[in-house]
């Protein structure tokens, strides 16, 4: 990997309308409405089959203990035909019906003794763990039952059904398991029916709420969008009174210090000449000294008020303009290269923002980053708007050196960020340690 991107292209956070705000909280609030009916309506159906799971298992005993005082006799261990009657006549007249489908009588060793299906008689299956356990504790229990065991054949076409059991006896004490199915479709029947029951308050008193929170969500949304505008407002006069405070500080040097510094250099020049013809050339070389330095100084001061405030973009040019920022580096000994296109160099409606930050990155590369190279290229991009790229081949720095100085108070690049962003443009400011960093800005037409 070549080095670390510190920040990736960045494109302008236009706010959305009031409308598009309120739209989307309306949008967001029914989308809720919907997740709590349908929680509700799961919520209710887990209750609803716990409940019938109880009252299954309230019904299967109240069954089996009518089976046992009216119904059983011990004729049926082996299968005596009156004593089946007897039962099935029982089963068939006061337990069988509404929503239960299926009666079975088994023995402790899985031998179905009766069956409201007669062909399940005498057969023998597997009992489970939890049934083979029920023999010796008693009680009852009932569960879901998904009808996938062998003994479930004749009751798979009622899809799903509740199945229950509880241990009864035969007159000389015999213990049998008497089992019942129920059907499944009741349990879904009394969730549907408390939904419908419970769902018009609920949703009607979402509603009332989601209307009441409707004009505080539009005036909420106003009150942001105000205050985004009232930022953008702030940060323009920001920009606007550094401008103003730049010109101030360039007039009072140029009229005051720089004339003055200016004057004094012009009448001291001839001084040396007339003590070089009196013949004292050591007064004339300290003269001339002097004059030297305070001609130098005059230099640099100028080149200060240059970058203070450069002569106005539209009255130079973008490209004049970013030379004059580079004349300093190529005086200094680095090789600054400037490339304009044609199609640019007519100018545009964004070079005032493009040289302010050609100005702040060429002058980090010079204060910070000890370049031997800086380049500056402008460009059309091809959507039709500008693009400037600035790029060195300096120090370099990690994003928590970049995080540092701006925690110290230096905003140059973020504050001329926020500009770019405003502007509709984008940002992207890459930098690898040791070998330079990038900075690239695009603006639409």
């Amino acid at each position: 990997m070549r080095g670390r991107e510190d920040d990736a292209p960045r494109s302008a956070p236009r706010p959305p309308s009031t409308g598009a705000a309120v739209l989307r909280f309306m949008a967001g609030s029914l989308a809720a409405l919907l997740v709590v009916v349908l929680g509700g309506y799961f919520a209710l159906r887990s209750v609803t089959i716990a409940e019938a799971e109880r009252d299954t298992r309230e019904l299967v005993r109240i069954d089996g203990q009518l089976v046992q005082a009216a119904g059983l006799s011990n004729g049926l261990k082996t299968g005596d035909r009156r004593a089946l009657e007897r039962l099935d006549d029982l089963v068939q007249g006061q337990v069988l019906g509404g929503s239960v489908v299926r009666v079975k009588l088994w023995t402790a060793d899985g031998r179905i003794l009766y069956a409201d299906e007669p062909r399940l008689i005498g057969r023998r299956f597997v009992l489970d763990e939890e049934e083979r356990e029920l023999f010796e504790t008693g009680g009852s229990e009932a569960e879901l039952s998904e009808l996938g065991r062998d003994e479930n054949a004749f009751e798979r076409g009622e899809r799903r059904l509740l199945e229950a059991h509880t241990v009864v006896r035969l007159p000389d004490g015999t213990p049998v398991m008497f089992e019942l199915y129920q059907r499944f479709s009741s349990v879904t029947a009394s969730a549907e029916r408390l939904l419908r029951a419970l769902a018009p308050p609920l949703l009607g008193g979402l509603l009332v709420l989601l209307l009441f929170q409707t004009p505080l969500a539009w005036s909420m949304a106003r009150r942001l969008r105000r205050g985004h505008e009232e930022r953008e407002r702030l940060l323009a006069a920001a920009v606007e009174a550094s401008s103003r405070e730049r010109r101030r500080i360039a007039a009072d040097l140029h009229d005051g210090v720089v004339q003055d510094l200016a004057g004094v250099a012009f009448g001291l020049a001839p001084l040396a000449d007339e003590e070089r013809r009196e013949g004292r050339p050591q007064r004339a070389e300290v003269v001339d000294e002097a004059v030297g330095r305070l001609r130098q100084g005059v230099r640099d001061l100028r080149a200060l008020l240059l970058e203070i405030h450069p002569p106005t973009v539209a009255a130079t040019g973008l490209e004049a303009a970013i030379e004059d920022l580079l004349s300093p580096l190529r005086a200094a000994g680095v090789e600054a290269t400037l490339e304009v296109e044609d199609e640019v160099a007519a100018g545009g409606r964004h070079d005032e923002l493009l040289y302010r930050v050609a100005r702040e990155a060429v002058r980090n590369a010079r204060e910070h980053a000890e370049p031997s190279r800086v380049s500056v290229t402008v460009r059309r991009t091809t959507d039709g708007g500008t693009g400037l790229r600035v790029e060195d081949d300096g120090r370099g720095f990690e994003g928590a050196e970049r995080d540092r100085r701006r925690a110290e108070g230096h905003l140059g690049l973020p504050l001329l960020e926020e500009l770019v962003a405003h502007a509709g443009g984008t940002t992207r400011i890459a930098s690898w340690p040791g070998r330079g960093t990038l900075i690239e800005v695009e603006v639409p037409a």
